[in-house]
């Protein structure tokens, strides 16, 4: 049996995790709880674990077939407005209606220093391999001239870009968060392509190691700042303190000069970053540390407040210590607040919009969508859907509740993985499928 062989055997990958558990090094039969209570502002957290090497189950990727979607809730309906696509990330909707599409591959790999890097390398690549055969890093342009749902033209946009991910334009300048750098674009409405180069506005921590590569970009809300997710370079400092610096943050950046600050830090690795309609306040979706138990560390979505810690590396969810860092800084635990709303643990959110619409049902306005690509390291998956969290006063108000589903199969494989949002001009709810290499759009049920 080839290595490739036996990683991709979960029968296999569950005895090993077992045999290491019979070391008293692990546990294989903690399922974890209930991912429905760990939703909301407050609720107690489990005791954490520790693992030689964690358990993993992923969901292989099989794919759609023919005819199959992803099922939505009561009132509303899903099609594909794109297919073909080669790892559709994150998505961004122009003024005119027309939809920018980050097609991304990861930049490189970590280097291996232990035996479960080898293992979770290898385990993570089969996860996210589906239908790998195209080219990618770079935009497409989708169109869908005649509003029937569907882009009747799909255009490359911007080519040979190192792994991008964030998009936003402001007047006619476009920005794109490569993995390195935000690199700023002439753009006029109508344009399907971009030849002209671009010009670095700012650099961005890139590699050599890269750990979590993807940067979402946003800009305030009078287009004068611009604001970029770094994340950090390791799951727990396991690659050096050094590899983590200005990561595990939130930038801020002057869009006239390129010049930065950390506008807040102790965030492992934020995503999804966008302004809260009402109020105007930050808000992003943070993916919390892994190896700590099926239940630790919940994800979640919070408002991002100007100088604040979050708890990466030191500790999580405010002043829980992670005794797996050393030394310690009790002085910046002592400093670290904790996130608005968990989403439990390890869904991996990537995607989040808030809904100012008026093609969904009036009961989703105002409300935040979060696409949760899905977990890897908890016996039962967890995320791998799309869902809703209804706020009020700029604010969560009330439980998250399972808007698209259906990206696993009946066998727990996966169709699909979930990762950016976005609103389309007609009022439809944007997923970018990065897996399934699809766009959809949902909209109220006719």
């Amino acid at each position: 049996m080839t290595v490739n062989s036996f990683l991709r055997n979960r029968t296999y990958l569950s005895l090993a995790t077992c045999v290491i558990a019979a070391l008293g090094l692990a546990s294989c039969n903690d399922p974890g709880g209930d991912p429905k209570e760990q939703l909301g502002a407050k609720y107690k957290l489990p005791e954490l674990q520790q693992f030689l090497i964690p358990p993993m189950h992923v969901a292989s990727v099989v794919g759609w077939k023919d005819g199959e979607t992803p099922t939505v809730a009561d009132g509303l309906q899903i099609k594909a407005v794109a297919s073909g696509l080669q790892h559709p990330r994150s998505l961004y909707v122009l003024p005119n209606g027309d939809i920018l599409v980050a097609e991304s591959k990861a930049p490189g790999t970590e280097p291996i220093k232990r035996p479960k890097d080898f293992i979770m390398n290898w385990v993570e690549s089969w996860a996210t391999s589906g239908g790998d055969t195209g080219k990618s890093n770079r935009i497409t342009l989708l169109r869908d001239a005649d509003g029937d749902g569907k882009a009747e033209v799909q255009t490359t946009f911007l080519d040979n870009l190192h792994s991008p991910f964030g998009m936003v334009l402001v007047g006619n300048d476009l920005y794109v968060a490569n993995t390195d750098a935000i690199v700023r674009y002439e753009y006029h409405t109508g344009d399907t392509q971009i030849t002209k180069p671009g010009t670095t506005l700012t650099e961005l921590p890139g590699g050599p190691i890269d750990h979590h590569w993807t940067k979402s970009l946003t800009a305030s809300p009078d287009g004068s700042l611009l604001y970029v997710g770094v994340g950090s370079n390791s799951n727990i400092t396991e690659n050096g303190m050094e590899a983590e610096k200005n990561r595990a943050a939130i930038w801020e950046v002057d869009r006239a000069t390129g010049r930065s600050r950390i506008f807040a830090s102790g965030l492992r690795n934020p995503n999804g970053l966008t302004f809260e309609p009402n109020n105007h306040t930050l808000w992003a979706v943070i993916n919390e540390r892994d190896e700590i138990g099926p239940d630790l560390v919940p994800d979640y979505l919070t408002s991002v407040k100007d100088g604040a810690f979050y708890g990466w590396p030191y500790s999580y969810y405010g002043q829980h210590v992670d005794p797996r860092v050393q030394p310690q800084r009790p002085d910046l635990v002592a400093k670290a607040i904790p996130p608005d709303y968990a989403l439990s643990s390890h869904v991996a959110p990537l995607g989040l919009t808030f809904y100012t619409g008026d093609n969904l049902p009036a009961s989703y306005k105002g409300g935040a969508f979060v696409g949760e690509h899905g977990s890897w390291n908890r016996p039962n998956l967890n995320g791998y859907k799309v869902v809703f969290v209804p706020f009020a006063d700029g604010r969560p108000s009330g439980p998250a509740r399972d808007v698209v589903t259906g990206f696993l199969n009946s066998d727990q494989k996966s169709r699909g993985r979930p990762v950016g949002l976005a609103v389309s001009k007609s009022g439809d709810l944007l997923i970018a499928d990065d897996v399934g290499n699809k766009v959809w759009a949902v909209s109220s049920k006719k």
